[in-house]
């Protein structure tokens, strides 16, 4: 799960870590407050205007304008709330700006990358961080890899003293510049574990003339297994920064990802559904989703399957593509009958069930007064819903 920015940053803050701070505002009638804070209870002689969406690369965008009057925050902000900002990260179709911050301005320094993730490969927590800040950290790893130093932390230890040392060297810091950011590293490890997130990145960390060491951007997110035990971070959960699809996916306990393509596909088991789409791309089709109805799909769980992925108007062929191991194919072969009947669909469905009662599904599925189309074998399926699709 994602947060804000002014979210992540408010975490941090609860952390001793210090921050760019500001207020959030989501209507023009808030303006002038929010300007007054910034300037009068954060003595800032400057504003930072920053929109905030999910999405990195908002300042090439235009969503992030330096203002050093009032009367330059109050343009920036006008123009800001409510337009559509495209990122590399937003795609072309962009991003709605609903909320914007407005931060106090620091005189930068030198600007820093950190961040903290999972290194699956180690089975370990990795700590990175690089002089080169500000920017897109992938164009370093790409361009200059060298410059990304890196720590690998053992999550029943934690950042050991020494490590959090090789950090601020590696970053060229001394002193008490070096001794801050090691505080900072050694409370942003332990926010990363205590609230079981999935990332937590500053980018930039920035040495100021006065302030010190300030997090001038924050970017977290969680492990969504994780959010039964923090019914606070749940809490923050912005659905207007998600595709709608996914989040009514959601409510039937449905794992629904929306991806480019025309060939819906509904499937039980997520490595099934991964195998499922790699083979239409080499049948020369384009998936439109990914979509796992899990080991207790039933009747209803193939309706509301089926009207999230028609909810694409992309989507020109579905691929049902089942294997009855918890589940029985009969059942879900039941499920795909009363769901074409009640659903009216404008689009061809092909269907391969295999597994537990696959023989009863087919015939079953022969049977009923329904149009689709049985596959054979899973090859026969991809092949099928592609020229389906028309591709």
């Amino acid at each position: 799960m994602k947060i804000h920015e002014f979210q992540a940053k408010q975490l941090l803050k609860k952390y001793d870590i210090p921050i760019q701070d500001g207020v959030t505002i989501e209507d023009l009638s808030e303006v002038e407050a929010a300007l007054d804070h910034v300037e009068k209870k954060l003595g800032s002689d400057g504003f930072v205007i920053k929109a905030q969406i999910h999405a990195g690369g908002r300042g090439k965008g235009g969503g992030v304008k330096l203002s050093p009057t009032r009367e330059a925050a109050l343009e920036n902000i006008k123009k800001m709330m409510g337009m559509t900002l495209v990122t590399k990260q937003t795609g072309e179709e962009g991003q709605r700006v609903r909320k914007v911050m407005v931060a106090q301005e620091f005189d930068m320094q030198l600007l820093f990358y950190v961040a903290i993730t999972l290194d699956r490969s180690s089975g370990m927590d990795v700590f990175m961080v690089s002089s080169e800040g500000g920017v897109e950290i992938e164009e370093v790893a790409k361009e200059t890899p060298e410059k990304i130093v890196k720590e690998l932390v053992r999550p029943g230890l934690g950042l050991r003293p020494f490590q959090a040392r090789n950090l601020a060297a590696a970053l060229g810091l001394k002193g008490q510049e070096a001794k801050q950011a090691m505080g900072i590293f050694t409370n942003l490890y332990t926010c990363y574990r205590e609230q079981d997130c999935s990332i937590v990145e500053i980018n930039p960390l920035v040495t100021t003339p006065d302030s010190g060491l300030v997090a001038l951007d924050a970017k977290i997110n969680f492990d969504e297994n994780a959010l039964y035990m923090h019914p606070e971070t749940a809490a923050l959960r912005d659905l207007d920064e998600e595709d709608p699809a996914e989040v009514e996916a959601g409510k039937f306990n449905l794992n629904y990802i929306k991806l480019d393509g025309n060939v819906g596909c509904m499937v039980n088991g997520a490595g099934l559904a991964m195998a499922t789409m790699d083979i239409i791309k080499q049948r020369g089709g384009s998936p439109a989703n990914f979509l796992d109805v899990g080991g207790g799909a039933n009747v209803e769980t193939v309706k509301n399957g089926f009207r999230i992925i028609l909810s694409d108007s992309n989507v020109k062929a579905v691929l049902i593509n089942i294997f009855g191991g918890i589940v029985r194919c009969d059942r879900i072969a039941n499920g795909i009958i009363e769901a074409l009947k009640e659903l009216d669909l404008k689009v061809p469905v092909v269907v391969r069930l295999a597994g537990t009662n696959a023989d009863v599904a087919k015939e079953l599925l022969a049977n009923a007064d329904v149009d689709l189309i049985s596959a054979d074998n899973f090859e026969d399926a991809a092949t099928k819903v592609v020229a389906a699709a028309g591709l």
